[in-house]
């Protein structure tokens, strides 16, 4: 991953609730909730859940991402 997303304590929070409660299908459910928030017209939340998703994929990766100092 070249790029990390922007991210906050409440991002991280709800990714790893996800992740506690959906296991492998938690960046499933997340994408779910932005296409919901999307066809709802919420803009805001769907950015967030899409960053959520994202994070959910980069917390499942089982070494260490990018620089390690």
């Amino acid at each position: 991953m070249d790029s990390y997303p922007y991210l906050d304590r409440r991002e991280v929070a709800e990714a790893d609730e996800l992740i506690r409660t959906f296991g492998e299908d938690a960046g499933c459910e997340a994408a779910a909730r932005a296409d919901r928030s999307r066809d709802l017209g919420n803009h805001v939340h769907f950015a967030r859940w899409r960053q959520v998703e994202r994070l959910v994929v980069l917390m499942s990766i089982p070494r260490a991402v990018g620089t390690v100092h």
